[in-house]
């Protein structure tokens, strides 16, 4: 059968997302939307611990955490017309942050768990809405995204919202910035789209698992397509570089080299770690948190085994 959008029989029309919330998948929950293709939704998303952390909170805050308040989510939003096998195409219209950020490291957790095992917390005052002042001298350029987009799962019950999955949910792509177009194969009668998990900018790779988390304004725009069917999320990213605000300078790059692709991440960031504490007088947390914020992860080869390579980018524009 020929692929197909949904033809819209009337004029598109704007909503406003409710200011309710869910923590978990569940393909039972009740909308909070109901919407048709071509139709705008316009959010007010809270950041990602429920604000358990914000402006003036101190590490008390990390040793209480509640992890059942993680990611409050928009939603479920209904579209009509969507069944499984169909595609929605969610268009990030806008993103704004909201004055604030916090970037944290988490016993436990992280890219380098072992070697970072104390709680650690840093929040950004960033109403200057356009860099993370981490450091008199490093500005980290903002650009919003949204950590967690995602349509619901098949499986029924309640699933956590940590990992992501072909459904969508925690895929922390940060290149999912305004202009930016993704594609969720849909699962279930009405997709059942939610969105949260605010960040104003991410390296990627997010290495000490959190990125700048922040609250943030936000609109995006659904399309239906019928009848074309996708195995995992796409993406089509706004023209131009993926870089345009951090490329003037170039890049310093460390390496990892082995058989084991997540060793190899390990040993290009603990590089990266190292070089930061040398040459910027950085202590060993505020250059993991770095990392997370500002430094890229890339797969440089994987072909050449029994080694690959993995590369961590540093943007010498941050520094000023």
């Amino acid at each position: 059968m020929k692929k197909s959008t949904v033809e819209m029989t009337k004029q598109p029309t704007t909503h406003y997302s409710p200011a309710k919330y869910h923590f978990v998948w569940d393909n039972s929950l009740t909308p909070t939307l109901t919407i048709e293709s071509g139709d705008t939704v316009v959010f007010d998303f809270e950041d990602g611990s429920d604000q358990q952390i914000h402006p003036g909170a101190g590490i008390e805050a990390l040793l209480n955490y509640d992890w059942k308040r993680t990611y409050p989510l928009h939603g479920p939003i209904y579209i009509n017309g969507a069944e499984p096998g169909d595609t929605l195409e969610i268009e990030v219209l806008d993103l704004r942050t909201k004055g604030w950020a916090w970037t944290a490291v988490l016993e436990g957790f992280g890219l380098l768990p072992d070697e970072f095992d104390e709680p650690y917390l840093r929040v950004f005052d960033i109403s200057n809405g356009d860099y993370i002042p981490f450091r008199e001298d490093i500005h980290i350029p903002i650009e919003p995204f949204l950590g967690i987009m995602g349509v619901a799962p098949s499986r029924k019950g309640e699933l956590s919202l940590a990992p992501p999955d072909i459904n969508g949910g925690n895929l922390d792509i940060r290149h999912l910035t305004r202009g930016t177009k993704l594609f969720l194969p849909i699962q279930v009668p009405g997709a059942l789209f939610s969105a949260g998990d605010g960040h104003a900018v991410q390296g990627d790779g997010e290495l000490c698992l959190t990125a700048a988390e922040c609250p943030l304004y936000g609109s995006l725009r659904f399309t239906l397509h019928k009848n074309k069917t996708i195995s995992s999320p796409q993406f089509i990213t706004s023209p131009g570089s993926l870089t345009p605000r951090t490329e003037e300078k170039g890049f310093f790059a460390t390496t990892g080299i082995g058989p084991d692709l997540m060793k190899c991440a390990q040993d290009a960031a603990r590089s990266m770690i190292d070089h930061l504490e040398a040459e910027y007088g950085l202590s060993r947390y505020d250059a993991y948190l770095l990392c997370s914020l500002a430094v890229d992860l890339k797969i440089s080869e994987i072909v050449d085994k029994p080694n690959y390579v993995v590369s961590a980018y540093l943007p010498l524009s941050i520094f000023k």
